[in-house]
């Protein structure tokens, strides 16, 4: 890797300023740290309008809260730049970093927050209604559309337990479970026992003006009324760029891919890379990633005092 740009020193370097970044960042500035949120500002949830079930802002829009976050790492020293990482490397104590731009940087630790892309489902018209009338969690967006009509588009097998869930906010369900292939009887039994329908026929197409959602149609011309989507996208995490490190990996839930393997403090198989948020965790929703941040922001900081007192030592004795 060659640039014309000074290399600029950090601590920590934080790829991804969503809310699982922001708040390791929080907690690294308010340790001293010096420390460098490196930011495309695309989070995951900037499709919606609002986040729901996080405790002190429920109801505020997820730019909102990126922007609260990033005053308040600001005031403890936090920078940010913008843009995305591009290629990591190993140096003599440390990582060197590129961003897309060029600029070269050396951090003594590194944290990845990118997040994951949802790939959905091949369906005319679902991605243009991804985050409004198409949705993924219960959760975060069932209270919302609680007793309209609601589908669920299957995508696997583990689809069944998302049309279990949604029942819980309406009692008119109808699942698409081409995707889901072959019902087992009981599991099909239940699933009628609670009202729920059950449409085997593949989708096609979803209908409806603008953002909104008024039916559903199959490829044997059917139309089938409802009002909002539940759907599992296909995780796809943002790590390409650390490939030069040859990290370990794990499998993901239901089979759909893998991501970083991390331990419990966010460490992944390189002593000085630690990821945390959605890019290891897809399932986890904005609350659980602030937590997961900030205990992973501690065991950076914490790894960093016993390598300064252990760079101390070092120097005494020669």
């Amino acid at each position: 890797m060659t640039t014309q740009n000074p290399t600029l020193e950090w601590d920590a370097i934080i790829a991804g300023g969503g809310a699982a970044g922001l708040s390791a960042a929080l907690m690294l500035g308010r340790a001293r740290r010096r420390v460098l949120v490196v930011d495309a500002g695309a989070p995951r949830n900037r499709f919606a309008a609002h986040m729901h079930g996080v405790l002190g802002s429920e109801g505020t829009p997820p730019g909102e809260l990126v922007r609260r976050g990033r005053e308040e790492c600001a005031a403890y020293g936090v920078q940010f730049a913008q843009g995305r990482i591009e290629d990591v490397e190993e140096t003599a104590g440390g990582l060197r970093l590129v961003q897309e731009n060029g600029t070269a940087h050396t951090a003594r630790a590194l944290i990845v927050a990118t997040g994951i892309t949802d790939l959905l489902p091949d369906v005319r018209g679902l991605a243009e209604r991804w985050g409004t009338s198409v949705l993924h969690c219960p959760y975060c967006h069932g209270w919302e559309v609680a007793d309209q009509r609601l589908g669920v588009l299957a995508t696997s097998a583990a689809s069944l337990h998302q049309a279990q869930m949604v029942r819980q906010w309406s009692d008119r369900v109808t699942l698409f479970s081409h995707a889901a292939g072959a019902l087992a009887p009981e599991a099909e039994s239940q699933l009628r026992a609670r009202d729920v329908a059950i449409v085997t026929a593949p989708v096609t197409e979803v209908l409806g003006e603008g953002t909104g959602l008024t039916a559903v149609r199959t490829a044997d011309g059917e139309e089938h009324a409802v009002d909002a989507i539940f759907t599992a996208g296909t995780p796809q995490p943002h790590d390409g760029f650390l490939s030069r490190l040859g990290l370990d990996r794990a499998g993901l839930p239901f089979g759909t891919g893998t991501a970083l393997a991390v331990d419990q403090t966010g460490k992944t198989s390189h002593g000085r890379v630690w990821a945390v948020g959605n890019v290891v965790s897809p399932m986890a929703n904005v609350p659980m990633v602030i937590g997961a941040g900030a205990f992973t922001g501690g065991a950076v900081n914490g790894a960093l005092v016993a390598e300064d007192f252990a760079l101390a030592d070092e120097v005494s004795r020669t």
